[in-house]
């Protein structure tokens, strides 16, 4: 469930970025062998616009710190133009943790050559895309796997073997190697026996298959007490009373909503009084929020995924015209679209401990309800799929705002969650 359902209608001519605009674009995560995060890439959403003023975008973004701030200061890869190549590499060499995607095609440019020959000497980090197994033993991609740090290997292509030993001969000769298009967990399992410094794909959010879903006592407990939530609707003091004996709970709910990120006029002192200022409503989706982080053994991007979806969700509602009690709910169905992923079983399983009303739950299980469209439609932004009207540039600019303000809104949270704020 990739792509959003639209009407196609017919291409309108690319259109300029300003300045002011956000980027269209989505930062991808590549874990390491432990889950934890090796680097992002950022994937542009180019449909209608102008490449020459896409790429203009991306370097004043890079310059005046945004996109250093949406990747966290992390090691990022990005695909930039040819022309920018060749006329704005300086920019970059003075971003030691931004790197360049290149494709093998680059071999055959006797000028982009030289000058990643360059780049590479003064150390700005390269990272080669390897489609073909044949590919990386060829003489036209000899030049680059002299220069590069990194090759990326499309683990949906290869075979199993072809993997395996192109990534071993690129690791025997200090390349580091990041397998790629990892969209299923069968795969990502024969590559932890790989000698890969990174893994990328769909399977990140995809749950695993299990014959027989299992939850553990952590899951139980947490799966109560939202069920807990769900069913008593409680108002602000019985919400208190609800979490009154989980301390770490409460001191990670009142830390995250007294943040500067929400600028209150005063400090909140209590669950009671959190309550009463942001609505019994919104303070159950926190609960939930800070109960999924104390899942311990999920990958942490994979929290980061489930608020950024939640918060897209609950702003694409918004600008749908729903009410506020449905723009929660619907902030709900984004956090809870990744619970069967959380939990590691299958969400109808997971819904079974778990009653909600119909309209987040026909959402989560077949895309139904006032919900479901809003779902696909992120989903299509992340895969940088979205098709017919969703691809209209006015469109991608409203998704690309929601998204940036959707990633400050997961890290802002999920500092407070982790208990690592600053």
């Amino acid at each position: 469930m990739k792509e959003a359902v639209a009407t196609v209608s017919a291409p309108a001519a690319p259109a300029a970025l300003n300045s002011e605009q956000p980027l269209p674009v989505v930062r991808l995560p590549m874990l390491d062998a432990k889950r934890q995060l090796f680097a992002y890439e950022i994937l542009f959403h180019r449909e209608g616009i102008e490449e020459s003023a896409l790429m203009q975008r991306v370097l004043s973004t890079i310059l005046d710190g945004a996109l250093t701030r949406l990747v966290r200061g992390n090691r990022t890869f990005l695909r930039l133009s040819r022309d920018l190549l060749l006329e704005q590499t300086d920019v970059l060499l003075h971003q030691p943790r931004f790197g360049v995607l290149l494709e093998p095609s680059a071999a055959q440019d006797v000028d982009l050559m030289e000058r990643l020959q360059q780049m590479a000497q003064r150390g700005c980090l390269l990272m080669l895309d390897i489609t073909d197994a044949e590919m990386a033993g060829s003489a036209a991609l000899e030049a680059l796997l002299q220069i590069v740090q990194f090759v990326r290997l499309d683990a949906g292509k290869m075979s199993p073997e072809n993997l395996r030993e192109t990534s071993q001969k690129l690791h025997d000769r200090g390349i580091w190697v990041v397998a790629g298009q990892v969209d299923d967990h069968t795969t990502y399992q024969r590559c932890l026996e790989l000698p890969l410094q990174a893994i990328q794909g769909r399977y990140l959010l995809i749950p695993e298959t299990v014959e027989v879903p299992v939850l553990t006592a952590n899951r139980l407990s947490m799966l109560r007490l939202m069920r807990e939530l769900q069913e008593s609707n409680p108002g602000p003091v019985e919400l208190g009373d609800i979490i009154r004996d989980d301390a770490i709970l409460s001191y990670k709910l009142l830390s995250c909503v007294n943040s500067a990120y929400f600028a209150l006029p005063r400090q909140l002192k209590s669950v009671q009084q959190a309550a009463i200022f942001f609505g019994v409503t919104r303070m159950r989706n926190w609960i939930y929020t800070m109960s999924l982080s104390g899942l311990d053994d999920r990958p942490p991007e994979l929290l980061r995924a489930a608020l950024i979806r939640a918060h897209m969700c609950e702003k694409l509602a918004a600008g749908t015209g729903m009410p506020r009690d449905k723009q929660e709910m619907a902030f709900t169905t984004g956090l809870f679209s990744l619970l069967d992923t959380l939990m590691c079983a299958p969400m109808e399983f997971v819904l079974s401990h778990l009653p909600l009303v119909p309209e987040i739950a026909d959402a989560l299980v077949g895309g139904r309800g006032p919900f479901g469209p809003l779902l696909e439609q992120i989903f299509a932004w992340e895969a940088g799929e979205l098709t017919g009207q969703n691809a209209q540039p006015q469109r991608i600019q409203r998704m690309a705002a929601i998204y940036l303000e959707a990633t400050q809104f997961a890290d802002q949270v999920f500092s407070h969650a982790e208990g690592r704020a600053n």
